[in-house]
């Protein structure tokens, strides 16, 4: 029977992918768990991987090609068989988890692109991706027209029409408008003391340790007493999350991707700075998985390190709240009824008002702000 090859929906905000590249080509006998194409998202690439054995037949869709979620790309159909009628979309029974489809791109030999379409060596491809490059409009100077580094270079450097975006730069400007126009947020702000968080993080290693890796363990750990503050909007109810995802924003050059550490509060917070590390390397070379971005349910926005003392972030639905953090700095303040200098951070709890009340906002926000205040104790490690 005839096995239909779909735009896989990776994301929940995901509604196109676009074809980069047919690796196999019409006619081609492939088996299960081969990549067939390369489809690029708003955030990644990957290849998707065939899911059944059988003969690629029924291309519709090419190379620049933006095909909407769900619908038929080609079929997979045995010898001497024939594609099915025209259809669109998939039967249900045909589709099987689309992101367990989906791998990292791994460097290949140049090769062209489509009929008709760019050869361009994998370093060209990768440094394409880095640097926000579109190929389609890059003249190779290698061996047979093949795109090198150094057209990517090229490339890179000319001035971009003031009026393009990346599709990272669209669909956040998109998103963030539908969240600001649509989910009532409402903020909280408070000043936590950092004195203890800056003696912790030198007695477990400054070197090692990042505040992030101690914010995303403080925050996980704390909103295992808040379940709301963890939950999510469908759309007419309130779903609670069984697990604590932290969703880090990360600034990458193109705009901001949402990088998830799963189970964060099961984490020892050396575990939380390994994967952090990972992501954060990744992310700013174009590398993270489809895996990578999906299934946040709070979101950690550190600006800190801008020197940004205070900034209220942008919710990404359907989490119910984000927390925006600014840096560490001096401050007199009073102590004991004296002034005194203190290292003071401030935090800003957006929140959606369809979830969470401002009373239990302001709950989470005041146990968050005594766990700061005594992290080694909320860690255990006291």
């Amino acid at each position: 029977m005839a096995v239909s090859v779909v735009m896989p929906a990776l994301e929940l905000a995901q509604e196109t992918g676009k074809v980069l590249v047919w690796i196999k080509k019409e006619g081609d006998r492939v088996t299960k768990g081969e990549p067939l194409l390369e489809i690029e998202t708003d955030k990644v690439s990957f290849e998707l991987e065939a899911q059944a054995d059988g003969i690629l037949a029924g291309v519709r869709s090419h190379a620049g090609d933006v095909v909407p979620v769900g619908q038929i790309i080609a079929w997979l159909v045995a010898p001497g068989e024939q594609p099915p009628a025209e259809s669109d979309t998939a039967s249900p029974n045909l589709h099987k988890s689309m992101a367990e489809q989906a791998r990292p791109i791994t460097a290949r030999a140049p090769e062209k692109a489509a009929e008709g379409g760019p050869r361009i060596s994998p370093k060209a491809r990768r440094m394409a991706q880095e640097l926000g490059v579109d190929i389609s409009r890059v003249i190779g100077t290698g061996p047979g027209g093949t795109i090198s580094g150094e057209d990517i270079q090229a490339a890179a450097a000319k001035p971009a029409p003031a009026e393009s975006l990346s599709t990272l730069a669209r669909l956040m400007a998109e998103r963030t408008t539908q969240s600001w126009t649509t989910v009532p947020h409402f903020f909280l702000a408070r000043d936590v003391d950092a004195g203890a968080l800056n003696v912790a993080r030198e007695q477990l290693g400054k070197d090692t340790f990042t505040h992030t890796d101690f914010l995303i363990a403080l925050v996980a750990r704390t909103l295992l007493d808040h379940p709301k503050m963890n939950a999510s909007w469908t759309g007419s109810a309130i779903r609670l999350n069984p697990a604590v995802n932290i969703s880090l924003a990360i600034a990458v050059p193109e705009g901001v991707v949402g990088a998830v550490i799963p189970n964060a509060a099961t984490l020892a917070i050396g575990e939380i700075a390994t994967q952090r590390k990972d992501l954060a390397e990744r992310a700013k070379s174009g590398r993270l998985r489809p895996t990578d971005i999906a299934g946040g349910t709070f979101t950690i926005s550190n600006l800190g390190m801008f020197g940004v003392d205070a900034f209220s972030a942008i919710i990404t639905p359907p989490q119910a709240a984000v927390l925006a953090v600014g840096r560490i700095s001096d401050r007199v303040v009073a102590v004991n009824g004296q002034p005194a200098v203190r290292p003071i951070m401030t935090i800003t709890l957006s929140s959606d008002h369809r979830v969470v009340d401002g009373a239990q906002a302001a709950a989470f926000l005041n146990d968050l702000a005594a766990a700061l205040e005594q992290p080694l104790k909320k860690l255990g490690q006291s």
